[in-house]
């Protein structure tokens, strides 16, 4: 847990003055019962109107102080929790963002979605509840049961037999349902992978009338999660109503022994209504507790996946590159003895021997069938993957020894498949160069071609796209993506694969 601290110490304040507030209102809890029994045992039986009256002012007076400190306490909890969460989610994000193509694969895409959004959250809700009841639940618990003593010490022995019957029960429910929980945070990535594959490519599903698969499928996996989220539930569905069970027979005893008690005269009435009253709270607190405890087990898996990918070693990286400040100046490249396979288990290769110079401004076209490795080629240059054996050089330097983003910044790639993102023309195509005038920009779309087809649209640049690209053709999506790399490629190599794959040196588009 150490690792975490850092996403905690920039908010320490929070950390401990929300649970500081939470004990004003803990201090009102205890008391209320206290000045309640005070007002029945003399104001009531003495008839004394204006003690009533004293009383119960305090009394109110103590409820406010009560509600400033609860909603100070969650308010200071709330902060704390959201802004670790959402430092949290960006460590997460960033180490993502570092991953190889590898990396990705081994988690899948609905997989990591659903550990920045939905395991995130748990651990926000976590630290958000555990700050609210870390000193209420225990303080209401411990001052309950001192007071409970304070008023009648021989009733009070109920509640040690009470109390480990309770800790035990909380105990069995929760070592049932760690591996339940566990279980049900790997199902929302199975449906998120499933939403994201219909949503992507809705245009295909209708093409090819799948839409009632795509619908099976996804009732199926929807129907799996909610399988998986009842069976973890069962657990905290029982808990309540054994804990109100044992607490209410404990209520049911103190009031036969309490009205025996008043009958002899051995205690006032007003303190059996404040005993009462305390064994309520002591119920609600260990009822918080053990929810507190149920919800940690739920956060406690949420808090291993994250970690997996906090922890996960990345396969690429630029930390023993020898030359970290180079820069791509021609584009010359060389394979030599390059070997590559995507699953290092298997015995058949991708790439196998290859030898291959390609001299700045040289065109080579490499025609292969389809998954011949064509894409893999290049995406060895760009280091997206790395050989297993054998050496990729540029400008007669290994690609591994500059830096990644040097090399990625000296070649320009348009795949088969382009992606567009959300945003209006020109800031996608600013993805070339976020510092590129517009003036710039437009001369990239002239030679991209793509500056007759943007001047059709009515806000011309200024034209939102959909998600992915959605709402223009696929070759107006490849001509955009184009353009990015045209504003890329003013001094270096531009990369590009179709259906035929082209490696193409240039100096200038």
């Amino acid at each position: 847990m150490k690792k975490y601290l850092k996403y905690i110490k920039p908010y320490a304040k929070f950390y401990i003055t929300g649970p500081i507030f939470m004990l004003v209102e803990v201090l009102g809890e205890i008391l209320l019962p206290w000045f309640l029994a005070k007002i029945i045992n003399i104001g009531v039986v003495n008839h004394d109107v204006p003690f009533i009256i004293a009383t119960g002012a305090v009394m109110v007076v103590t409820a406010i102080f009560m509600a400033v400190g609860g909603i100070l306490g969650a308010y200071f909890a709330a902060k704390a929790a959201m802004n670790t969460g959402t430092d949290l989610r960006m460590a997460l994000f960033e180490k993502i963002q570092k991953f190889s193509f590898k990396n990705i694969d081994d988690f899948s895409t609905g997989s990591l979605v659903t550990r920045l959004t939905n395991d995130i959250t748990q651990i926000q809700n976590m630290i958000m509840q555990t700050l609210r009841t870390c000193l209420r639940s225990p303080g209401i618990l411990i001052g309950a049961v001192i007071m409970a003593f304070v008023m009648n010490a021989k009733l009070a022995l109920i509640l040690l037999v009470v109390i480990p019957l309770i800790v035990m029960t909380v105990a069995v429910i929760m070592k049932t349902a760690f591996p339940r929980f566990d279980a049900m945070q790997t199902r929302p990535d199975k449906l998120n992978s499933c939403i994201q594959e219909g949503l992507v490519n809705i245009r295909v599903i209708k093409s090819f009338v799948r839409d009632e698969y795509e619908e099976a499928k996804f009732d199926d996996r929807s129907g799996k999660l909610a399988e998986y989220t009842i069976n973890a539930m069962k657990t905290v569905i029982l808990l309540a109503p054994l804990m109100a069970l044992i607490m209410n027979m404990a209520i049911v005893a103190v009031v036969w022994m309490g009205g025996n008690m008043i009958i002899a005269g051995n205690m006032p009435v007003g303190n059996l209504t404040a005993f009462i009253n305390y064994m309520t709270q002591i119920l609600s607190s260990l009822t918080m507790l053990s929810m507190v405890f149920l919800n940690s087990t739920r956060a406690v898996a949420s808090l291993k996946r994250i970690d997996e990918v906090l922890e996960a070693k990345v396969d690429l990286n630029d930390d023993n590159a020898l030359y970290k400040d180079k820069k791509v100046e021609k584009g010359d490249i060389e394979f030599r003895n390059v070997y590559f396979k995507y699953y290092k288990n298997s015995d058949e290769w991708v790439l196998n021997n290859i030898n291959l110079k390609i001299s700045a401004g040289q065109t080579i076209g490499v025609i292969g069938s389809t998954g011949c490795g064509k894409s893999t080629l290049v995406s060895l240059i760009a280091r997206l993957y790395d050989a297993d054996a054998g050496e990729i050089l540029v400008d007669g330097i290994n690609v591994r020894d500059y830096s990644m983003k040097n090399l990625r910044d000296g070649v320009g790639m348009v795949l088969q498949k382009n992606v567009l993102f959300s945003g209006d023309i020109m800031d996608n195509l600013r993805w070339g160069d976020e510092n590129a005038s517009e003036e710039e920009i437009i001369e990239a779309a002239k030679n991209a071609r793509a500056d007759t087809f943007v001047q059709t649209f009515e806000k011309g640049y200024e034209t939102q796209l959909g998600q992915g690209g959605n709402n223009v053709s696929g070759g107006q999506n490849s001509a955009y993506v184009l353009q990015e790399h045209c504003l890329r490629s003013r001094e270096y190599s531009y990369l590009t694969i179709q259906q035929v794959l082209w490696i193409r040196q240039l100096k200038k588009i």
